[in-house]
């Protein structure tokens, strides 16, 4: 019945996503023929995003490309900042707020500390600022910006979700899709996110495939691994695995406000038999009412036997602020980080690929700036011979 209800949406919804599709693609024909103007920059630009509304697990694709390039370059992340109260530029700082920069660029801050991270739903003004403000900034991640089409990239990483055909999506609303799976076509790299571990090299290559529509592009697929769960409130409480809890409990409380939370509850299911979940919807802000549901299904189960409460990383941002819980609460509270790993054997490839492109185009660079310099000559140059010719 569930089914059948949501086919019925979906079909009600196909006339207004097909309004939708003529809106996307009059703007992509308008970007393609220079009607709307796109922006190359003296350095290097990576943009990670997706054709999908939430779900590829972009952020720690996104924490990954930091972690690889924070080691020998100057870093900066660059995003809307998606559900913040704050307006125009914002530079991130570690005592920052959900509400100031969004509950993503949050997370990457507290992560990384010693990079900026910044937020400007007008790409193009903070890459501008983010030059002037940091004058050895030698590349920038563009966070969630396959669609800001404003800005020309270096490169252009598209992330698709394994588990979610676009092919057999439908665009917004009916579906998930922001742009149709064509859309793929300007993507230099594509990254299969979400595989299972296990998952047989013959899918891999057939999907592969079909991905593809030119042959510079490269294909990658990845997979989740969950870390250690990290204390929400207090940090000197101690890092614990889910074997650790498991010894202590056979149920866990799961609070989460992502796109998709099936696969963490999948994995926390391994260790526990009782799973009790709490969702809501991507990038939610929490209320104190939200909390209290919460806390009174904790107090249920903690009256007899101990208990966890489970969170996301993302999510954990925005609980932490909630500093005037109890104490037995607030040390109950934990989130589960999660890191991407290569399949295939296929990290030394793409690190080198994205080293390299930074390397080659940082603005120090000697051969950057020869290239450069015969860029900006060209048109002088061409003159000159004309009038010659004359």
């Amino acid at each position: 019945m569930k089914n059948k209800l949501a086919y019925i949406q979906r079909f009600a919804l196909l006339p207004l996503s097909f309004l939708y599709g003529i809106g996307v693609w009059v703007r992509n024909i308008m970007f393609d023929l220079g009607i709307l103007p796109s922006k190359e920059y003296d350095i290097p630009v990576i943009s990670v995003g997706n054709l999908t509304a939430g779900g590829t697990g972009k952020t720690p694709h996104v924490e990954y490309l930091v972690r690889l390039l924070s080691k020998n370059f100057v870093v900066a992340t660059l995003s809307r900042g998606y559900k913040r109260k704050t307006k125009g530029f914002f530079l991130a700082h570690t005592n920052s707020t959900a509400d100031q920069v969004g509950d993503e660029p949050l997370q990457i801050k507290r992560k990384f500390k010693d990079v900026a991270v910044a937020v400007d739903a007008k790409r193009t003004r903070g890459i501008e600022k983010l030059q002037k403000l940091i004058p050895d900034l030698q590349v920038i991640i563009l966070d969630d910006a396959y669609q800001h089409r404003y800005v020309k990239p270096g490169i252009s990483i598209l992330l698709v979700n394994y588990s979610r055909n676009i092919f057999d999506d439908y665009l917004l609303p009916a579906g998930r899709l922001r742009e149709p799976a064509s859309a793929r076509d300007r993507a230099d790299i594509i990254i299969v996110t979400k595989c299972p571990a296990n998952v047989k090299p013959i899918e891999l290559r057939l999907l592969e495939k079909k991905l593809i529509q030119y042959a510079y592009q490269k294909v990658f697929f990845t997979t989740v691994t969950y870390q250690s769960l990290m204390p929400v409130f207090d940090a000197a409480l101690p890092v614990l695995t889910p074997e650790d809890i498991a010894a202590e409990t056979n149920e866990v409380i799961v609070v989460s406000g992502i796109a998709n939370n099936e696969d963490m509850v999948r994995y926390l299911e391994k260790f526990f038999p009782t799973v009790h979940v709490f969702q809501f919807s991507d990038h939610y802000h929490y209320t104190a009412r939200d909390l209290h549901e919460i806390i009174e299904l904790f107090g249920e189960i903690s009256a007899n036997k101990k208990c966890y409460l489970i969170t996301t990383e993302k999510d954990a941002t925005k609980i932490s602020a909630f500093n005037s819980l109890e104490d037995e609460v607030k040390n109950a509270f934990y989130y589960l980080p999660v890191q991407i790993e290569f399949l295939e054997n296929k990290q030394e490839t793409f690190d080198s690929l994205i080293y390299n492109y930074v390397h080659n185009n940082r603005p120090d660079n000697i051969l950057h700036r020869r290239e450069k310099w015969k860029k900006s000559n060209l048109p002088f140059l061409y003159i000159e011979k004309k009038v010659n010719n004359d």
